[in-house]
């Protein structure tokens, strides 16, 4: 079960009276790893129940700002380009399906 953690998850494990096996990735694993991970959330989110979701969407969120600092962008950055994507091509309010 390798995979992507939370900062705090080998403490947890540690406190538990266990002892974790992790390492630290260096710069091209961790964003593939990040990447991995958006999947791996967003998979959760899919799948579990409508009052888990907001839990689910924090996960997402965390990893998507985890994500665009890997990648060199603030959360200003990353804003502005969604409130670009916005005027160029719309947000989702219409709830419009194409098919």
């Amino acid at each position: 079960m390798a995979k992507l953690v939370r900062d705090l998850i080998p403490s947890i494990i540690e406190a538990s009276g266990r002892v974790p096996k992790y390492r630290t990735l260096d710069h091209g694993e961790y964003g593939k790893a990040l990447i991995d991970k958006l999947f791996e959330e967003a998979r959760e989110f899919h799948d579990d129940t409508p009052e888990d979701w907001p839990g689910e969407l924090a996960d997402v969120l965390e990893v998507v700002r985890a994500l665009a600092a890997h990648l060199g962008l603030t959360e200003e950055d990353l804003d502005n380009l969604v409130a670009d994507k916005r005027v160029e091509r719309g947000g989702f309010e219409q709830r419009f399906w194409l098919g």
